[in-house]
């Protein structure tokens, strides 16, 4: 019994718009109104926030850690089917990190919710 949505081709979309370092290609993932909890995003805050809450607030992060990060490159690992989206975990060459990444997406599968956690 297959009950996973197609989120193995999201998944990939997802990991191949942050490789390319496009901005404007990362950025069309997700809604206006999205909303990132993450404690990576609590560090760039200095403890003020742990979530980014809009379009360009979140433009502005990854456009941020982008330029930190030139060589920023992440490699799919697996990715596990949620009721409104998928969580996906995933290699970061920054720090050598396994990350995992659950998504809440919208009709258009657009990103509206992220939670990260990292090991």
């Amino acid at each position: 019994m297959n009950l996973a949505p197609p989120f193995e081709a999201f998944a990939h979309e997802w990991i191949n718009a942050f490789n390319s370092h496009e901005l404007d290609r990362i950025i069309a993932l997700y809604a206006d109104d999205v909303r990132l909890t993450s404690p990576l995003y609590l560090r760039y805050t200095a403890g003020a926030s742990a979530t980014v809450q809009g379009i360009e607030p979140l433009r502005s992060y990854f456009g941020s850690a982008l330029q930190r990060y030139p060589d920023l490159r992440f490699t799919l690992l697996d990715v596990a089917t949620g009721v409104d989206g998928p969580c996906i975990r995933y290699h970061s060459n920054v720090g050598d990190h396994v990350a995992m990444e659950a998504f809440s997406l919208d009709r258009e599968r657009r990103i509206v919710r992220v939670w990260c956690h990292y090991v």
